[in-house]
């Protein structure tokens, strides 16, 4: 293997699992946006890609971030809930969870019924989500189907997916983004998901991001909501503290216990 060649390889790794991360990074790639780690070669059991070469965050990167991520969310995408372009929406996965994809009219419906309940259903099954964090999961699901917790209508945006701060390389030239989960989404919830288990310069990736596409009014109190699906998956692939941290960001949701900042 070539030094500037980085080969994915999972022993077991689910079905068509890298053809679909190596679709996701080129739709990404497509958007003119934020960039992404170049795809060599995909084979049913790898995927090789570009070595990046990494250097320290700075707050100058951090901002061109934000503002690169802003146009990758604006390139849209069909549909709430849509894989990118070729990938069949029975092969997908986050981690070993399957990822469900579809076509929803709206994003409370998709992030409910495709993310959020069955990932809480996956992590009780395995035994890793409390019934009383399920409850207030339950509940907040409700109110976002009865449109007490969304905010404004967005456009469907063209997001990441899991932009958790592990995912994002910084380079000599600039950001790049490593194994998405792509999808037709809420452009909030990749700005939540770097929050998530924080990241480098973030209030500057959000300043720039809000300069350049102003987030609606309200995001931050909805950044909980935003988490709570990638808190539910790592519940249900990891357990530990995760599906407590699920509960308690449902009940952020639900502002029982006050309003949740970003």
């Amino acid at each position: 293997m070539r030094p500037d060649v980085h080969r994915k390889h999972v022993p077991g790794a689910p079905p068509l699992l890298y053809a679909v991360e190596a679709a996701g990074l080129r739709w990404l790639g497509d958007a003119g946006g934020a960039g992404v780690v170049r795809v060599l070669g995909v084979g049913d059991d790898h995927l090789d890609l570009a070595r990046v070469s990494e250097v320290a965050p700075t707050r100058a990167a951090a901002e061109e971030l934000g503002r690169a991520l802003a146009r990758t969310h604006a390139a849209g995408a069909e549909a709430f809930g849509c894989a990118p372009p070729g990938v069949d929406a029975a092969q997908a996965w986050i981690g070993r969870l399957r990822l469900r994809f579809g076509r929803w009219e709206s994003w409370p419906h998709f992030y409910a019924e495709g993310r959020v309940l069955p990932a809480a259903a996956a992590a009780v099954e395995r035994g890793r989500l409390a019934p009383e964090d399920l409850r207030l999961v339950d509940r907040a699901m409700e109110a976002l189907l009865d449109g007490t917790l969304d905010g404004p209508p967005e456009p469907v945006a063209r997001i990441h997916g899991d932009l958790w701060a592990g995912n994002v390389l910084w380079s000599p030239n600039g950001v790049v983004l490593i194994d998405p989960a792509a999808q037709g989404g809420h452009r909030e919830t990749d700005l939540a998901m770097l929050a998530l288990f924080g990241a480098p310069h973030l209030d500057r990736v959000l300043a720039a991001y809000d300069e350049a596409a102003p987030l609606a009014e309200g995001w931050a109190e909805r950044v909980p909501l935003h988490q709570l699906h990638p808190l539910l998956v790592h519940a249900a692939l990891f357990g530990g503290g995760y599906g407590p941290a699920a509960g308690a960001a449902a009940r952020r949701c639900l502002r029982t216990d006050g309003p949740a900042r970003g």
